[in-house]
């Protein structure tokens, strides 16, 4: 297998997607998770099979993450997530090597895409991107849609985890410990103790010596801001790209917008703290700062 490519041109835009549609070079996945804590809870794959983007296939994040673990989106084992990739009819090869460029989306926003991003490059994917605007940007260009689920030939997907990408518990506490760049994507009042965790049983707060970069501030109408403002956004909060991050969140899936938002932004050493607040704040020796 070859090395995997960062690219920096991993956001595309509608026009971009639907020329490699039509040439059969692309493969769509919608990654959108339903929010955290909305009552009653968005069923994200019933609104997929009420619309989609053509032949694409649903990216169920939630199914798609370790099942053995009761913290939640956490990377499954390897060889699961292979099965599991194949199955869906989603192939680790890219253009290169015979397959498809895999492209995420989600239904709105910026969320849960980067998210799906991260874990099929991190797993192996050798090309993936991520559609900026979404479906929304889709239906904006007048573009057809589909309805129904969508099966594809299965595939070989060989999964091989980039551990360079992924950081644990014991990670976390070294960079702690070093004084190095760890950055939080939670909304800030989360992160001073102001402001409710959505899951029960964890308290709010941050870590000790934790940057706070709520991930809304590098989004804007639906679409990830263009890059001088998002570098803007990461140096306003002393966030140094040249440096190595370390990125968390509430469960790991909004510290995928920082990783994704860095990478664009020229960050050569960016890892995710796969656990994040979920796993950090469930100990009952963690230390939690307010303010």
């Amino acid at each position: 297998m070859s090395a995997k490519v960062f690219r920096m041109d991993v956001l595309v835009d509608v026009p971009w997607v639907a020329e490699r549609l039509d040439a059969g070079e692309v493969l769509l996945l919608d990654a959108t998770l339903p929010p955290v804590g909305v009552v009653p809870k968005v069923d994200t794959r019933a609104r997929y099979l009420e619309k989609h983007l053509p032949g694409a296939v649903f990216f169920d994040i939630d199914a798609l993450s370790d099942r053995d673990t009761t913290l939640p989106h956490m990377l499954p084992p390897a060889d699961r997530f292979a099965t599991d990739m194949g199955a869906l009819g989603v192939a680790s090869a890219g253009p290169d090597q015979g397959g498809k460029t895999l492209v995420v989306y989600e239904q709105a926003g910026v969320f849960s895409a980067p998210r799906a991003w991260w874990m099929l490059r991190v797993m192996g994917a050798a090309d993936v991107r991520v559609l900026q605007g979404g479906l929304a940007a889709w239906e904006a260009a007048g573009l057809p849609l589909e309805q129904g689920e969508v099966e594809h030939a299965p595939q070989q997907f060989h999964a091989v985890l980039d551990k360079s990408q992924v950081a644990g518990l014991p990670d976390l506490m070294l960079a702690l410990e070093r004084g190095e760049q760890v950055v939080d994507a939670r909304s800030a009042g989360r992160f001073a103790g102001s402001a409710p965790e959505p899951r029960a049983g964890l308290q709010s707060g941050h870590m000790p010596g934790a940057l706070s970069v709520p991930y809304t501030e590098l989004v804007a109408d639906g679409r990830l801001k263009p890059l001088p403002d998002m570098a803007a956004v990461f140096a306003a909060h002393g966030v140094h790209v040249e440096r190595p991050v370390m990125t968390t969140c509430g469960s790991g899936v909004t510290a995928a917008v920082l990783a994704l938002a860095l990478e664009l932004c020229g960050a050569k050493q960016v890892r995710l703290y796969d656990g994040s607040w979920a796993e950090y704040a469930s100990r009952p020796c963690a230390s939690i700062m307010k303010g």
